[in-house]
């Protein structure tokens, strides 16, 4: 039953507006057959994650696709009720709607996910009017999630303190959006979208504020500063005393939490730094299938 099961990660830039979560929330209702089986509110980094799932219907490009219409409409009420100009947060983000992606749930094809990606993305481009930006599987030329974040500036604090504040300053948009507008409206910013295999994210709290020496920590942890292989890294301040080495997994089953947290813990011993066990923001892939087909009763 579950071999056209496919997962989506939505991120919401917001937290603390309960009444917009409420009606993002209230948007999946619309259809039974998607199970929001996650939430992860952090009110410091002022951002929500949902994770999403549902079959895919047999012909990929159904409109009856409830995943693909349950994106959209939760999407559409973020959009409604969220406004990125008084928005901020200890978080990086380039839009309302920050990020989403795809995942197939074994043993779904990618291909056949990112089919579903590139058909939310036209939705979103043109019916929402945002710049809405493709990556991975969706991509025709296979684009990275952070590549892509580098290009549009989303690595750099636009305020004091470490801080992501008000709308986007992206004019001209570059590189182009793949579907929408060349320009970001203030109050919605962009948003990027696509189609990989299982990604963990996990983070690490550092007990110190020193965004220098917790950076330091971060690009020798991950792969493209020479640290573990698959794993993309950065610090984020996530409260008064406390900084996060916040990592994406981007192949669990080579690289895991266990070895991620004892590299962190070593780097942070040579900077006179204590760490603190770092946690999961989702379910295990296995625990996300499990619940879902439990919650509908198909099991």
């Amino acid at each position: 039953m579950n071999s056209l099961l496919s997962c989506c990660k939505l991120y919401i830039s917001e937290s603390r507006n309960h009444a917009s979560l409420e009606s993002i929330e209230r948007a999946v209702k619309l259809f039974p057959e998607v199970i929001i089986v996650n939430k992860f509110r952090d009110d410091a980094y002022n951002r929500v994650g949902y994770t999403l799932v549902s079959h895919l219907p047999a012909e990929a490009a159904s409109d009856a696709n409830p995943l693909r219409n349950a994106v959209f409409e939760m999407v559409k009420e973020a959009f409604r009720t969220i406004n990125l100009q008084v928005h901020s947060g200890t978080h990086p983000r380039l839009g309302v709607v920050d990020h989403i992606c795809f995942h197939p749930l074994s043993p779904a094809s990618l291909d056949r996910v990112a089919s579903v990606t590139r058909s939310v993305a036209v939705d979103i481009g043109k019916n929402l009017e945002v710049p809405t930006f493709l990556y991975g599987a969706a991509h025709k030329e296979g684009r990275t999630l952070d590549s892509l974040r580098r290009d549009l500036g989303y690595f750099k604090p636009n305020s004091l303190g470490n801080q992501w504040v008000g709308a986007l300053e992206l004019q001209p948009l570059t590189p182009k959006p793949d579907v929408g507008p060349d320009k970001a409206p203030k109050s919605k910013g962009v948003l990027v979208i696509g189609a990989t295999r299982w990604v963990d994210n996990y983070n690490v709290p550092i007990q110190s504020t020193d965004i220098g020496a917790i950076r330091r920590i971060a690009r020798l942890v991950s792969g493209r500063g020479g640290g573990l292989e698959s794993v993309q890294a950065m610090a984020l301040v996530h409260s008064e005393n406390s900084t996060e080495v916040a990592c994406n997994l981007l192949d669990p089953e080579r690289v895991n939490a266990n070895q991620v947290q004892s590299m962190v813990e070593e780097l942070a011993a040579r900077e006179g730094l204590t760490t603190g066990k770092g946690y999961f923001t989702d379910f295990s892939r296995e625990r996300i299938i499990e619940s879902y087909l439990t919650q509908r009763g198909l099991v």
